[in-house]
């Protein structure tokens, strides 16, 4: 672990305005650790970076910054990681942008475990949630960390399904500074992860949560995972850019199908038909990333919960009638909840018996 007085310096380099972090490796590289940067003098530094850029290096920082940061890492469960920290994750190295300085928050040994990360749609349907907690609930007792972005929708519920597993755990790859809880709803989620798992940012203390931050986040939970799974997403989903983003990197991508009529199932589709894997159970991961579950029955998706008797498939075509119907009206006509039909509806669907509809309907085919 470094010094104070090392810490500092690797916390002058990265806040260094306008600085950015190729060029803070290119005078990593030219001048080794970033006391020695600093002691090079401003004709050197600006050979390497430009003058700018040595001028912004060596103006004088607000030593509160500082301070403030170096208080933040002295507290228990913190640290700032730097390049040459043997705690680096390992993963980020193979990458071609790693940061030069992570904020961890929690149990860091986690960094040394294989992860997948599922991503995916902010506006998730129930369903979508139900089964990315139910796929991280699974994969997290096969022994993988699960990878997420602490977003609303599917991150949460990948979050909350790895905590829900016997000795789960959760790595949450924030777009803010690591002192601060973005979005607010996930306060209580982020808490947990904190305690049991482990928050993550490149990002300096304070810093607030501003949309380019966001897909520069996303190239991080792709370089730090085995693979990625997304659950559910739209055309134009920051899910995607994680998924290219992994697949460049020579990372696994898995994808989800939905119904032809959801536009939360397009961005998933356009995977699959451009080489992502097509994964109907936690098991179809595993296999892939050659490894395997303890337990074959927690390889199914949330789906497979209380899962009714395969005669009620002729009360559910006898509930839809042949327009399309709402949950709310299902629920109702067939008296199963709605954890029972989702059970139901889903191999219907699956299978080309009924379609999902927009606004959260169905209809026979």
């Amino acid at each position: 672990m470094s010094s104070r007085q090392e810490l500092a310096a690797w916390l002058r380099l990265t806040l260094a305005p306008g600085l950015g972090p190729e060029r803070q490796r290119h005078l990593l590289s030219a001048f080794g650790l970033p006391e020695a940067i600093l002691a090079a003098g401003r004709g050197k530094i600006a050979a390497v970076v430009g003058h700018e850029a040595a001028d912004a290096l060596l103006d004088p920082p607000d030593p509160a910054v500082i301070d403030a940061a170096l208080a933040w890492a002295a507290r228990p469960g913190h640290r700032l990681l730097t390049l040459a920290d043997t705690d680096y994750p390992a993963a980020l190295l193979e990458t071609a942008d790693p940061p030069v300085l992570l904020y961890a928050k929690g149990r860091l040994e986690l960094l040394a475990r294989p992860a997948l990360a599922i991503v995916g749609a902010r506006s998730a349907t129930p369903q979508g949630e139900d089964n990315a907690e139910a796929f991280a609930r699974s994969l997290a007792e096969a022994g993988l960390t699960i990878l997420s972005g602490l977003a609303l929708g599917i991150d949460a519920a990948a979050h909350r399904g790895a905590l829900s597993a016997r000795d789960g755990a959760t790595v949450a790859v924030i777009g803010t500074g690591a002192d601060r809880i973005y979005p607010a709803r996930n306060q209580a989620l982020a808490r947990a992860i904190a305690e049991r798992g482990l928050i993550l940012s490149e990002l300096p203390l304070g810093t607030p949560p501003l949309r380019h931050h966001f897909p520069r986040r996303n190239r991080l939970i792709a370089g730090l995972a085995r693979g990625v799974l997304v659950v559910e997403a739209a055309l134009g989903s920051g899910s995607l850019i994680t998924a290219r983003l992994a697949a460049e990197s020579g990372r696994e991508v898995f994808a989800i199908p939905g119904s032809i009529h959801s536009p939360l199932a397009r961005g998933c589709h356009r995977l699959i038909r451009d080489g992502a894997k097509l994964v109907e159970t936690a098991a179809d991961v595993l296999e892939e990333l050659r490894l395997s579950s303890p337990d074959t029955r927690a390889a199914s998706p949330a789906v497979a919960q209380a899962v009714p008797a395969a005669g009620d498939d002729a009360g559910i075509l006898a509930g839809l009638g042949h327009d399309p119907v709402d949950l709310d009206t299902l629920t109702e006509r067939t008296g199963l909840t709605v954890d029972a039909l989702y059970a139901i509806l889903l191999p219907m669907e699956l299978d080309g018996r009924i379609v999902r509809l927009p606004g959260g309907r169905f209809q026979r085919r």
